[in-house]
């Protein structure tokens, strides 16, 4: 299935008109050569060359922060209008769910994923719990499980339980089993229509797991 994805992707990207910026360095010989394809460049200064694009094997934005050393950068940049392309074909190829909150708000999110940061909002991300597109569950009855998105047609959050429908039509209940020791709130991300493709911010949509009452994957 993989294999395929990627020629998808990268038949959509060839289709997008311009493509997005590219990024090249030149080696110690002169020669140029392609760091990233397909990126879109949100921030440069003397010190370091700031840009996003899309992990295909996560299926979810990413951004890449490179430091400049002797050997210089070149960023061949593209129009407002590529690079909405490019945000397009991220929406196609990352995880979709319909959210529903606590308060009954129906929102449709994007190239979703799940990342950790400390209790009540405050401060920035936990930088040593990566981000994932999957679920790690404390299974009722004992066990733990991993349950990637792609598996899963419907998240039900209750108060202190879990309830995952599973695409292949088997149910599993339990919590959810937070990888860290440390104090983390759990948020479901993504990018929305609205999403500004020149943010320096991966998605647009942010809200912590405890206040969503259901997922719904596309």
């Amino acid at each position: 299935m993989r294999p395929l994805l990627l020629a998808l992707y990268l038949m959509l990207l060839a289709a997008v008109p311009g493509g997005a910026d590219t990024i090249y360095q030149t080696t110690a010989q002169g020669k140029q050569v392609v760091v990233q394809r397909d990126a879109i460049v949100v921030k440069e200064d003397s010190s370091s060359l700031v840009y996003k694009h899309f992990d295909l094997r996560e299926r979810r934005v990413t951004q890449v922060r490179l430091s400049k050393g002797t050997l210089p950068y070149t960023v061949v940049t593209s129009s407002p209008a590529n690079q909405k392309h490019i945000v397009d074909t991220w929406k196609r190829f990352g995880y979709t769910a319909i959210v529903t909150d606590q308060a009954g708000k129906t929102t449709r999110v994007f190239a979703v994923y799940l990342d950790f940061y400390p209790p009540g909002g405050r401060g920035s991300l936990l930088e040593s719990v990566p981000p994932r597109t999957s679920l790690p569950l404390l299974l009722e009855g004992g066990g733990a499980d991993e349950v990637e998105f792609s598996k899963i047609d419907r998240l039900e959050i209750g108060r202190d339980r879990l309830k995952i429908s599973l695409r292949n039509g088997q149910v599993q209940t339990g919590q959810f089993l937070v990888p860290t020791d440390q104090p983390a709130e759990v948020r479901f991300l993504g990018i929305t229509d609205n999403y500004n493709p020149a943010s320096e911010d991966v998605f647009d949509y942010s809200m912590p797991l405890q206040r969503v009452k259901e997922i719904r994957f596309e």
